[in-house]
């Protein structure tokens, strides 16, 4: 019987420390996860407010490009030149929408989630500063202080475990909020490019005011002013035919990125220029440029795919190629039998000019859009019409056979 007096006292401590401790980081938990949990369904309201807006802007740019497709099948008239305008500029105002949408989601989503790192910081701090009061103390004062071994073993457990709990429930909020930073500052770079392409919006009204002042709306008239460019435009329409029928036979593409390249259109190199200077006149060739003739001063047409590689080229590995045409460079650097980032890729066509892109990243399972589950790069590109006219920049995810040559410049 006394054994058993003896045996029970010295349960008796042990089960009432740990106890203690239990109910101590349950609350420290809860007084956490208060702050935690509400970023959860915060993002989600978020998403619901502004994904339905997103997809329909989205699918509205799929009309666009498919509607640019339909446009640019068509013979070039008056009325199918201004109807390819009247597209472009939609598609470019549905673009600028778009972005809008999306820096108004996450602007949403950071001050909310700066507001609850606030919220927690104030609730917390009273008891994190109560808290480490005992972090300060040395584990030899701890046994010095501890009743025994016992004590002293459930004092460095809460003291471990509430160090833990609070270090990782801060870290996770730390990493949101850091994640959210990085997405705006992503996202502002796209309003960058949204300012251009307000400005390409204004360029392309422009250039139908003048097409319609010029020929009164008259088809005739128009003939005329275009007669000189007849064989450009015949190869631009003829070139993304190809691109639209290659598309259509490797899987489709997925738009990651449009609009202009603000480093490469103003590059010193050129001496700078924008789509206000060298502007897609009659929605297919260069004009203005540095020398007033729609070139880039390289030798190529200013705002075209071939100009836009070779500058890429010069960015990358320090030299300017004068090769010619896009369908020229097959001809230059070295043959490579898949593709790699930092490769050129070129969709030839016998006698037409083709088309080249820049290779910026290494194969890769696609895991969306239409292209799911089968191997992709990523290209950047100039001149894929992709809805919003020709001269433009894009970033897309193609299919690894899309293009029928690569090489290492």
């Amino acid at each position: 019987m006394k054994l058993r007096t003896i045996h029970h006292a010295r349960r008796s401590k042990a089960p009432l420390a740990s106890s203690l401790v239990g109910k101590a980081i349950i609350i420290l938990s809860v007084l956490v996860m208060a702050f935690i949990a509400p970023l959860q369904p915060a993002q989600k309201a978020f998403a619901d407010q502004y994904d339905d807006q997103i997809n329909a802007l989205q699918a509205q740019s799929d009309q666009y490009a498919v509607q640019a497709a339909i446009l640019n099948s068509q013979a070039v008239t008056l009325q199918s030149t201004l109807a390819e305008l009247a597209n472009e500029q939609a598609s470019l105002q549905n673009q600028i929408d778009l972005n809008t949408v999306q820096y108004n989601q996450l602007t949403a989503q950071i001050a909310d989630t700066k507001q609850k790192i606030q919220d927690a910081q104030d609730a917390l701090g009273q008891t994190i500063a109560d808290i480490y009061v005992n972090s300060k103390t040395t584990p030899l004062e701890m046994i010095a202080s501890s009743k025994n071994i016992g004590d002293y073993l459930d004092k460095q457990t809460y003291r471990n475990s509430v160090s833990d709990q609070l270090n990782t429930s801060i870290k996770n909020i730390q990493t949101l909020k850091a994640s959210l930073d990085k997405q705006q500052s992503d996202l502002q770079s796209v309003l960058d490019q949204e300012n251009t392409a307000k400005a390409s919006l204004v360029a392309k009204e422009n250039e139908q005011q003048s097409i319609l002042s010029q020929t009164q709306n008259n088809e005739a008239a128009y003939q005329g002013l275009i007669a000189s460019n007849a064989s450009k435009i015949a190869a631009a329409r003829a070139t993304q035919a190809a691109l639209n029928s290659r598309g259509t036979s490797t899987g489709g593409a997925l738009l990651i990125q449009g609009g202009l390249r603000s480093d490469y259109i103003t590059s010193s190199s050129y001496g700078s220029w924008t789509d206000s200077n060298c502007p897609i006149v009659y929605t297919y060739e260069s004009s203005g440029g540095v020398d007033g003739n729609g070139s880039d001063g390289r030798g190529y047409g200013c705002r075209q795919c071939a100009s836009y590689v070779a500058w890429k080229i010069n960015q990358v590995k320090g030299y300017y190629p004068s090769w010619g045409n896009a369908y020229d460079f097959q001809f230059h650097g070295t043959a490579d039998s898949s593709p790699h980032a930092g490769d050129i890729a070129i969709l030839t066509s016998a006698g037409e000019p083709g088309h080249v892109a820049w290779v910026e990243t290494d194969p890769y399972i696609s895991t969306s859009g239409p292209l799911k589950g089968k191997a992709v790069i990523n290209v950047s590109q100039y001149n894929y019409n992709y809805g919003q006219g020709y001269g433009m920049y894009s970033v897309m995810q193609l299919s690894v056979n899309f293009f029928n040559v690569y090489r290492i410049p």
